[in-house]
């Protein structure tokens, strides 16, 4: 085989606390996400690192992204290696057929590739894609915990042009009057399907009073009859989150909800996601790119191509306690500066 792929399972630490409505993510305090390099025999002094980030809610765990990545890659070599973007489209159409579902396993593969493509060519991934270098600045996000925790990080996070605030407990309407006088900007209330029709139509009032931005996944996912109903009283958009997957899932969206959240993890890649937000958009759909509590090298990816999205979320590497990677930095307004250097321009720091 001409391509060659390991794969590393990290535990990393967070600097806070943090929970959100799903029980997946209930204790709070480590994530654990997967770092692959990819190397190819006829560029064998350079190496392209992918990154996915296993979500049981998605049915993905270490274990099963470990016995999908093999087969992933058998099907990315049916046709040979070429460091074009055309090439790119084509293996995330293969790994598209191999396999359904297992959209982490094929990101961290998709991630490699641009990487490795990139630094063949010596070229940053941005560049790639034919995509601007510049994206909307990052909200900052905060986990479910006490008011005045909630508060206090909030406070801390204050130079953010807007804060995303996880609900779905019995306290919500208390966390967001607590943010809301320590902080004057944008809040994004983010449900992660935690509510009933009961509790958001009792608390829509008080989030536009609050000057709530939007409202994300307040219902179960595919809670279809749910969302258009909170939405059609709703003058804060909607954005499904859990509910959009791939783009197999915005014709049952269509009409029922403003906006959709694409995540290069749950759809599979740069190259997915690219597709997604086009077609998002060229549906009427008002977009969001997202992330997970994931390292520099999937937030660098999600940064090349998220000048496409009208809001972003790309700070999972900023809840880390220690990111393993350095060169993505963060300007002084929030924006991810897409560096000039072959691929995602990143390095691995020393153990």
């Amino acid at each position: 085989m001409a391509l060659s792929l390991r794969h590393e399972v990290l535990s990393l630490g967070l600097r806070d606390p943090f929970r959100i409505a799903r029980s997946d993510h209930a204790e709070g305090t480590r994530v654990t996400t997967v770092i692959v390099e990819l190397r190819h025999a006829d560029h064998p002094e350079l190496v392209g690192i992918g990154e996915g980030y296993p979500d049981r809610f998605y049915g993905e765990t270490p274990e099963t992204m470990a016995a999908a990545l093999p087969d992933l890659l058998t099907g990315v070599e049916q046709q040979p290696f070429e460091p074009t973007r055309e090439w790119l489209r084509r293996a995330d159409a293969v790994m598209a057929g191999t396999i359904r579902g297992h959209g982490a396993a094929k990101c961290a593969i998709d991630i490699a590739l641009h990487d490795l493509a990139g630094r063949i060519l010596r070229v940053p991934v941005h560049d790639l894609l034919e995509v601007p270098a510049v994206s909307p600045p990052t909200d900052f996000t905060i986990g479910i915990d006490a008011p005045e925790v909630v508060a206090e990080r909030a406070r801390r996070a204050a130079d953010f042009p807007a804060l995303k605030i996880k609900c779905g407990g019995p306290q919500d309407l208390a966390t967001l009057e607590a943010v809301r006088e320590v902080y004057g900007g944008p809040i994004r209330v983010d449900a992660n399907t935690g509510w009933t029709r009961e509790t958001a139509g009792s608390l829509l009032p008080a989030l536009v009073d609050l000057g709530v931005e939007l409202i994300e996944q307040p219902f179960r996912a595919r809670a279809y009859r749910d969302l258009g109903w909170l939405q059609e009283r709703s003058t804060l958009p909607i954005v499904a989150d859990e509910s959009c997957v791939t783009s197999e899932d915005l014709d049952a969206l269509e009409g029922v909800v403003a906006g959709v959240n694409v995540k290069l993890a749950k759809c599979g890649g740069i190259g997915p996601a690219l597709g997604l937000l086009a077609e998002a958009r060229e549906r009427g759909f008002r977009t969001f790119l997202g992330c997970m509590e994931e390292t520099s090298v999937a937030i660098a990816a999600s940064a090349a191509v998220a000048s496409l999205a009208e809001w972003v979320d790309l700070d999972g590497n900023l809840l880390l306690a220690d990111d393993p990677f350095d060169g993505l930095e963060l300007d002084a307004d929030k924006r991810w500066h897409l560096a000039d250097r072959p691929g995602l321009g990143l390095t691995r720091r020393p153990a």
